[in-house]
């Protein structure tokens, strides 16, 4: 299939590097805004690349769940192929990309698992069905019958009938703590603006990067 002929047009305001924040994070929670105001039904969703222990890099759709200062969280169960790939190495990137705007943010940095009673507060914040099927999930594992899943859910769906869903001990979030944040946004011919942020672990410096 050739697509040599498919490409959208960007027309939006250039980047004026004096015009962002002094820190990515509010930079950040200002575009995060404008794409919720936009309209865009899942504009935290996000895609998280690590690379395994061999050096195979992947990557997969997350939902980033909070984020301040202190990084971005998302949650899923620490067995998982992404958990062990973190294990591995303990970096990862997280990639925004909000199409109506022509944007995207992409965020590289260090990765720990956040403080269990934190992990705790959102477990219950979750549609049962989401946690019963954190229970039965031995994500990222090979089954042999989709029916097992089945089981396994109608399994634990009994055992916590009349009763919370607690949270599972190999379930829980990460942060992802920013070192390099990097702002594009789509312009004309390919001329893209690109601003990147910097931590030399105390302070954020800012530069224009080409396109």
């Amino acid at each position: 299939m050739d697509l040599t002929d498919h490409r959208v047009n960007y027309e939006a305001p250039g980047l004026d590097i004096t015009d962002l924040a002094d820190d990515p994070i509010t930079q950040f929670e200002a575009w995060f805004a404008q794409a919720q105001a936009g309209g865009d039904p899942e504009p935290y969703s996000m895609v998280l690349s690590t690379t395994d222990a061999d050096g195979r890099p992947r990557g997969r759709y997350v939902l980033l769940r909070s984020f301040d200062h202190g990084g971005f969280v998302f949650y899923t169960n620490y067995d998982s192929a992404k958990a062990r790939a973190i294990r591995a190495t303990g970096f990862a990137a997280l990639t925004f990309r909000w199409f109506d705007l022509h944007r995207q943010v992409h965020i590289e940095g260090t990765v720990a698992q956040i403080d269990p009673a934190e992990s705790d507060a959102y477990f219950a914040k979750r549609p049962r069905e989401s946690q019963l099927g954190a229970w039965a999930s031995e994500q990222s594992a090979v089954i042999d019958d989709p029916m097992v899943l089945a089981d396994r859910l109608a399994a634990v769906t009994e055992r916590f009938a009349g009763h919370n869903v607690e949270r599972p001990d190999f379930w829980g979030g990460y942060r992802v703590m920013p070192q390099r944040v990097e702002f594009w946004q789509g312009q004309p011919s390919r001329l893209h603006d690109r601003v990147l942020y910097e931590s030399d672990g105390d302070a954020w410096t800012k530069s224009i990067l080409s396109p």
